[in-house]
């Protein structure tokens, strides 16, 4: 019996794949699609509290980080706005970047539908987080220079290439963590992945724009010496470079994988609904 001959006889599908791989390339094209068909009043507001959920963990974070000077806990702490994403289904700037590439490999979709998502995710992510950060503001006054030093940590880094290797890496974390979230229906799980990652974010100093932002928001109504200049710098390094991380090491490869798949759909070879009938 050949390779292609006993995984079909294992398996339930027809693509010479493992079942787990058919069941993830649907998923993932059938919520993409839904992403990336909201109408505009549910996109603006998901993209809003998506910077507003974080925000909380950003409270939690420089609350911990005052009160220890750790690094370590204060991303433990942070944790609880990545939990608090993935509970109220907002929309983080290209959390996942899977789904609606997905999507539109699949034909469910078009190019433009990603950039207005995108778009519109990072603009309400950072009107939601500049939101919250002037009320930390308002109401933290005993926080401030905590809050200054935080973002001056992430504005001054020693060389260039370790700014882009952090944005890389903090691209990465996030769309594996997400990929991850998505894999679970468990509770207990999500909260873990979700815990590791602020660990990882946060104790390793990684750069991620649409949250690091808040904390620089934060400062600079704080009274911290940043100008609009010196964030638009950081902003035209980081996110970029957050955007290949994401896209280069973790959702191309799986792309490749169930390549197939997405092409079957996109080519009406299978239907969406015959692989969802399989799947259940």
């Amino acid at each position: 019996m050949t390779q292609r001959e006993q995984r079909q006889r294992l398996g339930a599908n027809d693509f010479d794949l493992e079942d787990e791989l058919v069941d993830e390339a649907t998923a993932t094209v059938i919520t993409g699609a839904k992403r990336l068909n909201r109408k505009w009043p549910e996109l603006v507001v998901t993209g809003f509290f998506g910077g507003v959920d974080v925000g909380l963990g950003i409270l939690a974070m420089i609350l911990v980080k005052q009160a220890t000077g750790s690094d370590v806990l204060s991303g433990l702490a942070f944790g609880i706005g990545l939990l608090a994403l993935k509970l109220a289904h907002s929309e983080l700037f290209t959390e996942e970047f899977l789904l609606p590439i997905n999507a539109v490999i699949a034909g469910q979709a078009n190019v433009l539908q990603i950039v207005r998502l995108w778009a519109v995710t990072l603009v309400t992510n950072l009107v939601g987080g500049l939101a919250f950060a002037g009320l930390m503001v308002l109401a933290l006054p005993d926080y401030h220079s905590t809050m200054i030093d935080t973002a001056m940590k992430y504005l001054d880094q020693p060389s260039l290439v370790v700014m882009i290797a952090l944005s890389l890496l903090a691209g990465a974390t996030v769309t594996l963590s997400t990929r991850m979230s998505q894999g679970t229906s468990n509770d207990v799980v999500l909260a873990i992945v979700s815990l590791a990652s602020g660990l990882l974010l946060i104790g390793l100093g990684m750069l991620r724009g649409a949250l690091n932002a808040i904390v620089i928001f934060a400062a600079m109504l704080a009274g911290a010496d940043i100008t609009m200049l010196d964030l638009l710098k950081w902003f035209g390094i980081v996110i970029p470079f957050n955007m290949l991380g994401g896209l280069l090491l973790i959702t191309l490869p799986r792309v490749v994988r169930t390549y197939r798949v997405l092409r079957a759909v996109r080519k009406g070879t299978v239907s969406l609904e015959d692989l969802e009938t399989q799947s259940s």
